[in-house]
């Protein structure tokens, strides 16, 4: 018989873990990781034309730049048709690791919603397999974002943060919110995996298996 357990502490942790997947995918897709130095619409549209000054911004695969007859429209897309065009070798190695932990952190976030009613398999507690689970998307998140920096002397990078461009100096480039978020979600998958330690407990605990004894199919505690 399926029991629906319901706890303040499983609860929180499924909605947290669900947040993190999503944000590191996020993070992973935007081009929001580097701010290139200020640039006129000038110099790409022509004389003439309104010359107030924008960033361009540079991601792992994509880039968003300003367009148009006046620099007003702004076109994102991916500058890499293929994984060999990636900017840097350490970006690619970067782009594996963040994705290996976003897929992990994607998976658990889904296992997480049918642990409300499903609490273990195969004899062994769901929750603690995923904050394993969660832990090791963390370490694969950590490594990816240490790599990142390192592919910061990249001629694409040179070319939008300026020549003094190195590894982990950016010159004129600042980070964006996209480098951030995944430092967040990497920081938060650490403690989801703490959080699913005190979920197993709270859905073990003497006052479910009361619940439970009483026949009860939707179990809901504070």
């Amino acid at each position: 018989m399926c029991h629906v357990i319901v706890t303040c502490r499983s609860m929180l942790w499924t909605l947290l873990s669900i947040v993190v997947a999503f944000a590191e995918l996020i993070a992973f897709m935007s081009s929001d990781w580097l701010l290139g130095f200020p640039r006129s619409d000038s110099s790409t549209s022509g004389a003439g034309v309104d010359s107030g000054e924008y960033r361009p911004s540079l991601g792992l695969y994509s880039r968003c730049l300003r367009i148009g007859t006046r620099g007003v429209g702004v076109s994102c897309g991916p500058y890499a048709g293929t994984f060999g065009e990636v900017a840097s070798g350490f970006w690619q190695a970067a782009m594996l690791f963040l994705a290996a932990g976003t897929l992990v952190l994607g998976g658990v976030a889904c296992i997480s919603i049918f642990s409300l009613c499903f609490q273990s398999i195969l004899k062994k507690s769901l929750f603690n397999i995923c904050g394993l689970l969660q832990a090791i998307a963390g370490l694969l998140l950590m490594v990816g974002l240490m790599l990142y920096p390192a592919g910061w002397g990249s001629e694409k990078v040179i070319s939008y943060c300026g020549p003094e461009a190195s590894p982990f100096k950016p010159d004129h480039c600042s980070l964006g919110w996209a480098f951030y978020a995944a430092i967040g979600g990497t920081l938060a998958s650490f403690l989801c995996a703490v959080l699913s330690a005190q979920a197993e407990i709270a859905t073990s605990s003497d006052k479910v298996q009361e619940e439970i004894e009483e026949g009860k199919s939707l179990i809901c505690l504070l």
